[in-house]
């Protein structure tokens, strides 16, 4: 016959198992976040110089002319 000493003591390992299983799955959790989160920041492709001056073309910060020209030099 088990002693209510034993059944306790088999009540906290229980729960501490438990508590462990489940702090493991919250850390799970947070690292897949986490590299989500990270993964999606960097950028898939780099920026080509055509696309930085086409960027610049919209913005308003070369004109047409200027434009041209340095598109014409970038191709060659």
């Amino acid at each position: 016959m088990m002693s209510v000493d034993g059944m306790m003591g088999m009540g906290w390992m229980m729960g501490g198992w438990f508590l462990i299983i489940l702090l493991i799955i919250v850390a799970l959790v947070l690292l897949a976040i986490w590299l989500a989160r990270h993964a999606t920041s960097q950028p898939a492709v780099a920026e080509t110089a055509l696309d930085i001056l086409k960027r610049r073309y919209a913005k308003g910060e070369i004109d047409s002319d200027q434009f041209e020209q340095m598109k014409r030099q970038l191709s060659a």
